[in-house]
């Protein structure tokens, strides 16, 4: 009788702890859940942020990218912003992606002289530009989507990849003379 009334107890824990959110259900549950699509039949849906254990996962997958110090000091790397392939300074200092005016072009976003205005304050003083946000961004398989961003029409001599695009990739770290993303 009293090896019945454990494994009852036993198996009560289980079951309730099954439900709980992140318990067993949840996990199993949720691995097996497909990721919305950013389109429907219908039409098209703004895209979500990506959640963090999601970023985890596209980082793993991704694996490492290593780029080594350029004769300058910075590290540079190509990534593709809108299927346009773009040079970019790594900048873990910038807030936001920044593009140069060219940049902007090539990757077919537009813009007046009436959007331009004063979104950000340099060393040499006021920042004038044009803040939106870009459907995508990919590095080497590190891909991010709804990444905040401005457009530097005049000024900006490389496009910089900040931290509203490096914080999506997990790590970020310098290790001598190579900048590594992704484990």
């Amino acid at each position: 009788m009293r090896e019945a009334a454990l494994l009852a107890v036993a198996v009560l824990a289980f079951v309730g702890s099954a439900f709980v959110p992140g318990g067993a259900f949840d996990a199993a549950t949720h691995s097996m859940t497909p990721e919305p699509s950013d389109k429907t039949a219908t039409g098209n849906f703004a895209r979500e942020q990506p959640k963090p254990e999601t970023l985890d996962y596209a980082s793993w997958v991704a694996g490492t990218t290593e780029l080594a110090r350029a004769g300058d000091g910075h590290f540079y790397a190509d990534a593709m912003v809108n299927n346009s392939r773009i040079r970019f300074l790594i900048d873990t200092g910038a807030s936001v992606v920044a593009l140069t005016g060219a940049d902007a072009r090539a990757a077919g976003l537009h813009w007046s002289a009436a959007d331009v205005r004063p979104i950000a304050r340099g060393a040499s003083g006021p920042v004038f530009g044009v803040a939106l946000t870009l459907d995508h961004i990919s590095l080497n398989g590190h891909e991010a989507n709804n990444v905040s961003a401005i457009i530097v029409p005049e000024g900006l001599d490389t496009s910089l990849l900040g931290q509203s695009y490096l914080s999506t990739i997990q790590p970020v770290r310098i290790e001598h003379d190579k900048m590594v993303l992704g484990e």
